[in-house]
């Protein structure tokens, strides 16, 4: 049985008023700059927001996506050749294996090495961390697949187009999603690190370089909650779509 989602618009205001209430607290017994009040740092974001902020903001969301975008493109149909091709999976599994725990922030050295500090490093770091994750959910759901139920397909003499269209990319699609929504996070947290170089627009060097080096305490607390505003909102964004996916 599918286990329902708890988390509801009233459930999410009531969290976040409670969030409000701790930090405003801490900060009235800390009674120090370096944790302002709510009440001074969040009129703060929301006019930032829409000023150097803002553009932060766009600049970090579009390397995430556009990771995103690489992963699945690549990982997926991998996925899905490793899932219905045991003789191959059987020659790539093991180097999957040996890969797939380790944490990927630490090829960022060889990464910059290999392709310097630029955008397209950043996005192919935060690319690789997501690729492992779809790569796996997707290969162990395509091997999942009762071969009754391909077989049957391929009865009605289905080619291999049908195949996909019919049998792998609807089993495929979920799973990508899973991956998406558990991997967001990781790859949000790997994106605030890699964006501390070199660079110089995106959360990571705004809350760092421009923030907290100048001891820009409130101006550093609005770009943490921007940088929690793109993860929630990503993560969001792919629940929804994998809620409205499993209806069909």
């Amino acid at each position: 049985m599918k286990r329902e989602n708890r988390t509801t618009p009233y459930g999410t205001l009531l969290g976040s008023l409670a969030l409000l209430v701790i930090w405003q607290a801490a900060s009235f017994v800390l009674n120090r700059p370096i944790l302002p009040p709510p009440t001074q740092v969040v009129p703060l974001f929301l006019s930032s927001i829409f000023g150097d902020l803002g553009l932060h903001f766009l600049a970090s969301t579009a390397r995430v996506l556009a990771a995103i975008a690489v992963a699945v493109v690549t990982a997926a149909p991998l996925g899905l050749a490793l899932g219905q091709m045991p003789k191959v999976d059987r020659m790539i599994g093991p180097l999957v294996a040996i890969l797939y725990p380790i944490p990927k922030i630490i090829f960022l050295p060889v990464i910059y090495v290999l392709m310097g500090i630029t955008d397209l490093s950043k996005i192919t770091l935060i690319a690789i961390i997501i690729f492992f994750q779809i790569l796996v959910v997707v290969r162990d759901e395509a091997a999942g697949l009762r071969p009754e139920l391909i077989v049957s397909v391929r009865s009605l003499g289905a080619g291999r187009k049908a195949l996909f269209r019919y049998v792998y990319l609807p089993a495929s699609i979920p799973a990508v999603l899973t991956a998406l929504r558990v991997s967001v996070g990781t790859a949000v947290a790997v994106l605030f690190i890699a964006e501390q170089s070199l660079t110089q627009w995106g959360l990571g060097y705004y809350i760092v370089i421009e923030t907290y080096q100048v001891l820009m305490y409130p101006e550093m607390y609005t770009g943490i909650m921007a940088m929690g505003l793109l993860g929630a909102s990503l993560y969001m964004l792919i629940h929804t779509i994998e809620a409205r996916f499993a209806k069909r």
